[in-house]
């Protein structure tokens, strides 16, 4: 059974691609899925390009619309409100990793349907409540709050639907 060459390699000794291939890839790389800015300059460093074709290619993929951060934002905030069910909090964060700026972030999240939010807070707490084997109310609703903070909805919110839950 043989090793994986990137096992076998010399740490710190990358391979240095053309710029003409880079953006080959790196335009493959942006039309798989939305990326940010963040993430396809961190891909291209990996690829032990010089800063001054880091910012040739990412302008070339700006032109020519393979890279928009407020389509990636647009995409994430969607995604993962509607796919993986995260609340603000978390989406914020995870787009703050990303390097997204503040403003364009909020933007995107003013975005999103409060009666939908509210109404996945709700289906979440409930579906969380009836799951959890626990006789100590106060643990129980413990679980439940930590539960919904993991998912990344705001603490006041999650007070609110655990309390009406309680006295259900």
């Amino acid at each position: 059974m043989s090793v994986p060459e990137k096992e076998n390699s010399v740490p710190g000794s990358k391979k240095k691609l053309s710029y003409s291939t880079a953006l080959k890839k790196i335009s493959n790389f942006c039309a798989y899925q939305e990326r940010s800015l963040f993430e396809v300059r961190v891909k291209l460093e990996d690829w032990g390009l010089k800063p001054e074709e880091v910012d040739k290619l990412i302008s070339r993929l700006v032109e020519q619309d393979f890279l928009n951060e407020k389509r990636f934002v647009d995409s994430f905030v969607r995604g993962r409100f509607g796919l993986k069910k995260w609340g603000k909090v978390r989406i914020r964060q995870e787009l703050k990793m990303r390097q997204i700026p503040n403003d364009m972030i909020m933007e995107a999240l003013d975005a999103l349907d409060e009666v939908d939010y509210e109404e996945t807070l709700h289906f979440l707490a409930k579906r969380k409540w009836k799951l959890t084997r626990e006789s100590d109310l106060y643990k129980k609703k413990a679980k439940v709050s930590r539960f919904l903070l993991f998912r990344g909805f705001e603490s006041d919110l999650i007070k609110e639907v655990v309390d009406k839950l309680a006295t259900a």
